[in-house]
């Protein structure tokens, strides 16, 4: 018996050998497309058209960020009805996350957690992609509300609290700009720590903002709100370094509608909104980052601003912002 087995447990043994050589040949494959893979991450990484003298690359690859996310909005209109004055403000209830994020030579994951939605205290929708590079990057906001509160004033009458869920707001913000000076000014620097601002430098800007927008109301009086707005424009941006391991940034960007597309009915009855000149859309943008070693810590907001109609009519003014707190840490 045991010769008869002997030839079963070699070949056993070849195939466990051949087995566990194939598994090797794999490991090495695949640390061989991992080393390439990283290669050519690091060379792109390190490859960027910049003047060295202004921003840098961190020195490390990898980049962990925790942040709190706070944000908000309000919707303020004031016009005519029959010739009498009205005006309505509303704001949504504020929005609190909590994000970790991994950055590797520049790809991120971002992973959220919204502890009010957890508990049901928090029934609506918010979505915020941000992109920024040093020569172009863009913010993309969406926005569903219902948890609006505020009040509604007609002259010579009584000021009427309006109550939540009484108004349902879909908003979509897109905001782009382009910076002339990108080899010298960082807007990732301030915003997304992916590099470093050594000295003090400005850009101009070339911006581009769309809004869409739908407003419905329910109550004595129903109505829909639907407002499209395009705009270009300009504006300018500065890093101030005001000592070593400091960064405080400002920009504005102030587009002008050059498309407009705004309808209104209230109980079903059309009622025409023309274009009334000028009417904007603002984006404004802060950040304070503080650096020690390998870590840092900052603020940044994103405030956005939007103007349309006439008073004589109606004017709508809307109002998105968001700010974080961060501390992070590069590896």
């Amino acid at each position: 018996m045991k010769i008869q087995g002997q030839p079963r447990i070699l070949a056993l043994f070849f195939i466990l050998c051949c087995s566990g050589f194939t598994t090797e040949v794999r490991s090495q494959k695949l640390l061989r497309l991992l080393h390439y893979s990283d290669s050519l991450l690091t060379a792109r990484y390190r490859r960027a058209n910049i003047d060295t003298a202004y921003i840098i690359r961190p020195q490390t690859k990898w980049t962990l960020t925790a942040r709190l996310n706070v944000s908000g909005a309000k919707l303020e209109m004031e016009g005519q009805q029959a010739g009498t004055p009205f005006q309505s403000e509303l704001t949504a209830d504020y929005k609190s996350t909590i994000s970790m994020g991994v950055n590797y030579l520049g790809l991120s994951l971002v992973m959220a957690l919204n502890p009010a939605k957890i508990m049901g205290k928090y029934k609506d929708f918010e979505l915020n992609v941000n992109s920024y590079s040093n020569r172009m990057g863009f913010d993309f906001i969406y926005q569903q509300a219902r948890n609006f509160t505020g009040w509604h004033e007609t002259e010579g009458m009584l000021r009427i609290e309006l109550p939540p869920e009484m108004v349902k707001l879909k908003s979509l913000n897109l905001n782009a700009y382009y910076a002339f000076n990108h080899r010298r000014f960082s807007y990732p620097a301030a915003f997304m720590q992916s590099y470093i601002q050594r000295q003090s430098a400005g850009s101009f800007l070339l911006a581009v903002s769309g809004q869409g927008q739908r407003v419905d109301t329910n109550g004595e009086y129903e109505s829909v709100l639907k407002v499209t707005n395009i705009g270009i424009g300009g504006g300018y941006g500065y890093n101030w370094v005001p000592g070593r391991n400091w960064l405080i940034h400002l920009s504005a960007l102030p587009t002008l509608t050059v498309y407009s597309n705004t309808s209104l009915k209230v109980n079903g009855e059309r009622i025409p909104i023309n274009y009334h000149f000028p009417e904007v859309i603002l984006t404004g943008r802060g950040a304070i980052v503080r650096q020690f070693g390998n870590m840092f810590v900052g603020t940044t907001m994103v405030y956005n601003f939007t103007n349309i109609g006439s008073k004589k009519k109606l004017a709508v003014h809307n109002s998105k912002w968001i700010t974080r707190l961060f501390v992070g840490l590069r590896l």
